[in-house]
């Protein structure tokens, strides 16, 4: 019992005060815990992103869409784009998924998979992305809107030049450049390259495969379904083989199942923005005219037909300029 009563009220000031400052005390630091969890959490989604997508040197890089919800629900950053002996093991779905697109082969995958990287090398290139880099690509398309653009200086500035199938170079300097770094191919598209050049082939069957191993040994493939080189001038050191299942994500992802497959030209697109940070595309679509037709022949015709979904194809390589994760250059 207090015996006088205003120290007894100046004891219970006290206490409150105490009890005041406690309680204060106590939600800053529950507030400043729960600042630093939402900001550790903020970096960490962050880092996340950043290491999924990749960030680069460049004044404008394709990650920078990696925001865009359009984007996003199209590329994956864990895909693999070219076949290794690592992720040669292809799933039963993927598998029947790739036997479908041309013809059916009774050969057994395993067997040629192993064949193949007892030949050519078997690491995963260009997985050095990080914000040092700014990996500059041209990819140059076969289209006639290439004639007369003068775009051959600019094509070959670029770090990488990324041609497609059999377009050449020679006495079409001014218009395509003559740097190759990268041609894309299939068997019968293939064409003689320098030893300088990657030869990147798109396995659209397990023949393909077969026929790649044939080139470097024993030549005795000629003929797949039309009449194919058995053997072509390539560094076998340099060769590159797009996964089975990159083919399926483009078709799936990218062009939502428009067309049987998508063509080489779209195929090269998608693999370009996975392995570069800067992607500027060439001589794609119709002429200035409405005509499709390549800029090294004179045969022309006012549509794009085939297997594959051009018209969707190119909606898609349109709204990838839109959106700054390409620049493409029409010629006109």
């Amino acid at each position: 019992m207090c015996i006088c009563p205003h120290s007894c009220a100046g004891l219970k000031r006290e206490d409150a005060e105490k009890m005041v400052y406690s309680a204060t005390k106590r939600r800053r630091y529950i507030t400043f815990c729960v600042s630093v969890i939402v900001c550790l959490f903020i970096f960490s989604r962050s880092l996340t992103q950043r290491l999924m997508f990749g960030e680069c040197a460049c004044h404008q890089c394709v990650m920078d869409l990696r925001h865009d919800t359009w984007f996003r629900q199209r590329f994956s950053p864990h895909t693999q784009p070219l076949l290794t002996k690592k992720n040669s093991v292809l799933s039963k779905a993927l598998y029947l998924w790739w036997q479908k697109l041309q013809f059916k082969s009774k050969v057994n995958y395993t067997m040629v998979a192993e064949m193949l990287f007892a030949i050519f090398p078997n690491e995963e290139d260009y997985s050095d992305a990080g914000p040092g880099r700014c990996r500059t690509c041209a990819v140059v398309g076969n289209s006639g809107n290439l004639k007369k653009s003068r775009y051959g200086p600019l094509i070959d500035a670029h770090d990488l030049v990324i041609r497609i199938n059999k377009g050449p170079t020679a006495g079409f300097e001014q218009d395509v450049g003559s740097k190759t770094t990268h041609r894309i191919i299939y068997p019968e598209s293939a064409v003689d390259m320098d030893n300088s050049t990657h030869l990147v082939l798109i396995p659209f069957k397990t023949l393909d495969l077969q026929w790649l191993i044939s080139v470097f040994t024993s030549k005795h493939i000629d003929r797949t379904y039309t009449p194919v080189k058995p053997a072509i001038k390539a560094n076998r050191e340099k060769v590159m083989i797009l996964h089975p299942g990159f083919l399926k994500y483009v078709q799936e992802r990218w062009l939502q199942k428009h067309g049987r497959y998508p063509s080489t030209g779209f195929i090269t697109l998608i693999f370009a923005l996975h392995i570069c940070d800067q992607v500027s595309v060439f001589g794609f679509g119709a002429d200035e005219s409405g005509n499709w037709h390549h800029y090294f022949e004179e045969n022309k015709h006012n549509r794009n037909a085939g297997n594959h979904g051009g018209s969707y194809e190119y909606r898609i390589t349109l709204t990838l300029h839109e959106k700054k994760g390409i620049r493409l250059y029409k010629g006109w």
